[in-house]
This record gives structure tokens, sequence and C-alpha cells, in this order.
């Protein structure tokens, strides 16, 4: 979801983005003197070549169980086990660095057992690329700093980590056509971001659909929508409109956006179609 400019604390404030970046550099002079490519690293601990580049640049946390893993993996000695517990305090911490106003919103996705997204615009905050992300932050009015650009942009991939989790959280997506044909960055960012969807949809965990521009019946012309489910929590709904969010919990009005959503997703394109559809549109096909 977009996170508009509001006044917050600086950037390296908590010290959190120094940590994230000096593990980063150590994770990479110990991968470089192993010889191995960031590929060939992704492979052995079964992450994506650009998660691994991210994580080298310091804008993902690295979880617990990945420096665990690469420490053995790249005969590290325990230098990365021993960030462990800094990693763990600093991730605790991530919570409170989102805006104030989205921050409830950030808390409850961070512990959900199911997330439903409905997109029209742009792609979910969840799903998008750095690239994308930095774009999205750019472009935005009034302009931002380049130093809360950055900030922006590490706390939205921060929140990618809900899909690592395990036992794994629900999630299911739908996205306009439109919001993919958008060369958000031009058209490189483009052509990156919708292979990023196809690796999210390949995830046995989510279930992508794209609703195209040609269908005559729509249930919910006004907008972007998020069902959430909190562990041990009712469904709640969340809309944000020009930066205003709305948590919604009644009950009556929740049914309602439920209702909606599974409207959409009979009208939508099917999981396998989607797919599909952005191979098409990648020239894969």
């Amino acid at each position: 979801m977009n996170q508009e400019a509001r006044p917050e604390r600086p950037v390296e404030s908590d010290g959190t983005a120094h940590l994230f970046k000096a593990l980063g550099r150590q994770i990479k002079v110990l991968r470089e003197r192993a010889g191995l490519s960031q590929r060939e690293l992704g492979a052995a601990v079964n992450y994506e070549e650009d998660l691994i580049s991210a994580i080298e640049r310091g804008v993902r946390t690295p979880q617990p169980d990945f420096l665990e893993c690469v420490d053995e993996l790249l005969n590290a000695g325990g230098v990365l086990k021993a960030a462990v517990p800094e990693v763990r305090e600093a991730l605790a911490r991530s919570r409170t660095r989102h805006p104030g106003w989205f921050r409830d919103y950030a808390e409850a996705e961070a512990k959900a057992v199911a997330l439903h997204d409905y997109s029209t615009q742009a792609i979910p905050g969840l799903l998008q690329t750095e690239e994308y992300a930095r774009a999205i932050f750019t472009h935005r009015r009034p302009l931002l700093d380049d130093g809360t650009i950055e900030k922006r942009v590490a706390d939205r991939l921060a929140r990618q980590q809900i899909f690592e989790c395990w036992p794994a959280p629900t999630f299911s997506f739908v996205l306009e056509e439109a919001a993919l044909q958008r060369p958000t960055g031009g058209r490189t960012v483009q052509t990156n971001q919708l292979r990023q969807l196809l690796r999210f949809g390949r995830l046995r965990t989510v279930e992508l659909q794209v609703m195209p521009v040609d269908r005559e019946d729509h249930p919910s012309q006004d907008g972007s929508f998020i069902l959430l489910t909190p562990k041990g929590r009712q469904q709640v709904a969340y809309t944000e409109i020009y930066g205003v969010p709305r948590l919604i919990t009644e009950p009556e009005e929740v049914r309602i956006f439920s209702d909606r959503y599974g409207i959409i997703r009979a009208r939508a394109l099917t999981p396998q179609e989607s797919l599909s559809l952005i191979e098409k549109m990648l020239g894969e096909r």
C-alpha cells in the first residue's frame, strides 16, 4: 500500500540501517572469498539472486535462519551467527519504523495468517521490486527527500519477509491488468517487475490473478482494498485513498468487502491464465 510523506525519525536514527548494511557487506566479502556468485549462493539456500543482492546492499533484512545457514556454508566461523540476537531485536523494532498512520496496519500484516489484496492502480507493495518501489516514491507528490525515499523503499521490501514465514500465511492477489501495463519507472523496471510477479505467482503459498480490462461486470469500481486475518483475531479490511488510511473492523463492513473480493476473484483470470498472460506480456509465449 502507499505511504505518503509525514514527519518521522531520520533514516539512521535507530542504527538498524547501519546493522543491515554492515551484515550485507560481510556476506558479500565471504561469498566472494568462497568463489560463489549471488546466483550460486541463492541456489544453495533457496533464495532468488535478486534477494541475495538486496541483502548484500542492506535493503533487505537477512533472516536469522539465513544468517545461521550462510555462516556455515561460507565458513564464516560464527561471525554471522553472532549477529542473530541483534537482528531479532531489529526485526521486533521494525514494526515501529513505518509512519504512525500506517503502523497499525503494518503490525497486523506482520501477524497475518491470511491476506487477500485487490489492487487497481499499481503493483501491491508486498510484490514490488526495489526499483519499482523507488520509482513510486521518487515521483510521489509532494516530493520526498532522498533519505526518506531510501527508508521507505527499505521498509517496503522488509515487509516482504512475511513470505518467508512458516507455517505460511494464505496469500491471494487480484491485480487490474492496467497496473501491469503501466511502465512505472521505465520499460526495464516494468519488465523486471513482471518477472517478479511470475516468481511470486509460482509460489505454492500465493494465488495471483489478473482482472482483464475487457471485463464488463465488476463489483468494486471504488478502488483497492485488503482483507487481512491477524492470528487469533477476526478478519479486517484496509483501504487507503490519497494517504488516508482506514482499518475496518466492523463485521458487517468487513463482510461486504469479503463478498466483493469473492466476486472479483470469480471474474478474474485463473492463476494459471494470469501467469500465462504475464508471460505473454514479457514475450515468453
